[in-house]
């Protein structure tokens, strides 16, 4: 019989370690494999504040050097470590620069591999094989409620809310801002690092992050959201995701995807509504998991839009 070429787990752990692979990581937030993404992204976190970039790095090396050890075949495409670099941010979020934040951080990316697999097989198991949901980024999601539930005497207080003046400054000002925080930083200089890079990446995908942005932040005006929370990017982020996601990731680039994946945003807008009216507790990225898994088990049932 001939041999197969699986890479071992020990050559996994090294391709873990190559620069490609974790830049991969950090492109994977926004479903890309792109090394220049990735070092845009780094980039963001870097301009936000470099203990940041610094706990994204180790919290992006600890969960894709756990996932190739556990003998995922995905490491290479940067699939292990984009939960781990969102874990990152938010410890920083939650805790800052402290001291306590690095083994935290080290510690929650070890923990997105193996929750990484178990929603993998969630989704493998029937009857949801067959609808094919993605984990997305519900591991970090996860793991980082529970590190935010149980480190509350080390957390830090967020900094002040930047006052707007109305609601068209702060509809301008959302465009760039949804998209940094995607990964938890409220910065136009990082929304712009960000989307630059995903239009380095591919034009559709930056095309549909700016319409994800821009529709995210209308329904949010509309549902009567604060213009300061809209500014900082608070409302918008996760339509964002979904834009992205529907229009063309997971489905095939099509007419009705993206009409697909306007209906997408407007509805994440309003799970986000509710979800923060629900509980003070970070929601993080969960409106638009939420909303993509349902929307994509309706797909199944529509002619139009198909799967890659």
């Amino acid at each position: 019989m001939a041999a197969t070429n699986v890479p071992s787990p020990a050559a996994e752990a090294r391709a873990a370690l190559d620069v490609r692979s974790l830049s991969d990581g950090l492109s994977q937030i926004f479903f890309q494999r792109n090394a220049w993404t990735g070092l845009l992204i780094l980039a963001a976190f870097a301009a936000a504040d470099w203990r940041m970039a610094l706990l994204v790095a180790i919290a992006t090396v600890a969960a894709t050097l756990t996932g190739a050890l556990m003998g995922a075949k995905d490491v290479r495409l940067g699939m292990q470590g984009f939960c781990g670099a969102l874990l990152g941010a938010a410890v920083y979020t939650a805790l800052g620069s402290q001291g306590w934040a690095y083994p935290i951080a080290l510690l929650g990316g070890i923990l997105c591999a193996p929750v990484t697999r178990f929603f993998v097989w969630l989704f493998a198991t029937r009857p949801l094989a067959r609808f094919a949901l993605p984990a997305t980024t519900a591991p970090f999601c996860v793991v980082a409620g529970v590190m935010h539930a149980t480190t509350t005497g080390l957390q830090v207080r967020s900094p002040a809310v930047h006052v707007v003046e109305d609601a068209g400054a702060a509809y301008l000002q959302s465009l760039l801002t949804n998209v940094s925080e995607v990964v938890l930083i409220s910065s136009v200089w990082s929304g712009a690092l960000i989307l630059l890079g995903l239009f380095v990446a591919s034009w559709k995908v930056g095309l549909a992050a700016v319409m994800g942005s821009a529709v995210g932040s209308l329904c949010a005006l509309a549902l009567g959201w604060a213009d300061a929370d809209v500014a900082e990017g608070l409302a918008g982020y996760s339509g964002v995701l979904t834009a992205i996601a529907l229009s063309v990731v997971f489905l095939r680039s099509s007419v009705a995807s993206w009409l697909y994946a306007v209906l997408g945003t407007a509805v994440t807008a309003v799970v986000t509504l509710a979800m923060n009216d629900a509980t003070d507790a970070p929601h993080y990225t969960w409106p638009y998991i939420l909303t993509t898994w349902v929307l994509l088990i309706i797909a199944t049932g529509i002619r139009p839009l198909r799967r890659p």
